[in-house]
C-alpha cells in the first residue's frame, strides 16, 4: 500500500519497516492501557480499569467455556496478552495513516509459531514425553502407522489456519478501507469503520479461543471440538 500516505512514512514505506514501526506501536498501546488501568487500582473500578477487567473477566469466562477454570487462569496471561495485543494491531489500520501489522503474514505466523511451540511444550510438561508422543498414534495401536503422520500433519497445519486466518482477514479489511476511501474520500464512512472495528476485536476473539484450545488438547490429551 505504498501509495497510500503514511505517518511513519518519513521512515520509508519499506514494507518491514512499517511492520516494525506499528508492531511497536501496538505493543506501546496494549501496554499503555494496561498501565492505565492498574495506576490508580479502586474497589469500585471506573474508566480504563473498568473496561480492562470486564475484558480481562470476559476472557476467563470463554477459557472456562472452551476449557474449564485451571487452564483458563493458567493460561490467562498468554491468551489475553495475545487477544489484547492482536486487538489493537488490528484496530490500529482503521486509522487512516496506519496499517495492520497483524495484516502481514510475518507477523501472524510469529504469533502462530508462539501458540504452536508453547501449547507443545505445556503438554510435553504436563504429560512426559513419551506419553505425549503416544497421543499421536491414537487409541488403536494397529492403526497407529496411518494415524501418526495425520496427527502431525494436523498439528502443523493448525500454524497455517492461525497465520493465514488472522492475516487473510485483516489484510482484506485493509483493502476494503482502502477502496472505501478512494471512492468516498471526504465521507466518514460510519458503517464501513464500524464493520471494520468489529471485525478486529472478532479476528483477537477467534486467535484467542483457538489458543485455548490448542492447550487444553495439550495438557489433558482431549481434542476439543470447534
Amino acid at each position: 500500500m505504498n501509495e497510500l500516505w503514511l505517518f511513519f512514512g518519513f521512515l520509508g514505506h519499506n514494507e518491514h519497516t512499517q511492520l516494525i514501526v506499528h508492531t511497536i506501536l501496538a505493543a506501546l498501546l496494549a501496554v499503555t492501557v494496561a498501565k492505565l488501568a492498574t495506576r490508580k487500582l479502586q474497589i469500585v473500578p471506573s474508566g480504563c480499569q473498568n473496561v480492562m477487567e470486564a475484558t480481562v473477566q470476559g476472557i476467563l469466562y470463554i477459557g472456562k467455556d472452551v476449557a474449564n477454570e485451571e487452564i483458563a487462569r493458567k493460561y490467562l496471561t498468554l491468551a489475553g496478552s495475545l487477544a489484547i495485543f492482536i486487538f489493537f494491531g488490528n484496530v490500529i489500520g482503521i486509522i487512516p495513516g496506519f496499517e495492520s501489522p497483524t495484516g502481514n503474514v510475518n507477523l501472524t505466523l510469529t504469533l502462530a509459531l508462539i501458540v504452536f511451540l508453547y501449547y507443545h511444550y505445556e503438554g510435553i510438561k504436563a504429560q512426559g514425553l513419551s506419553h505425549y508422543i503416544a497421543h499421536f498414534a491414537g487409541p488403536v495401536k494397529w492403526l497407529a502407522p496411518l494415524m501418526f503422520p495425520v496427527e502431525i500433519l494436523s498439528h502443523l497445519s493448525r500454524i497455517i489456519s492461525l497465520a493465514f486466518r488472522l492475516f487473510g482477514n485483516i489484510k482484506g479489511d485493509d483493502l476494503f478501507l482502502a477502496v472505501l476511501l478512494m471512492l468516498a474520500p471526504w465521507v466518514f464512512p460510519l458503517a464501513g469503520y464500524a464493520l471494520l472495528t468489529f471485525s478486529a476485536f472478532l479476528q483477537a476473539f477467534v486467535f484467542m479461543v483457538l489458543t485455548y484450545v490448542y492447550l487444553y488438547g495439550a495438557v489433558t490429551g482431549e481434542e476439543e471440538a470447534l
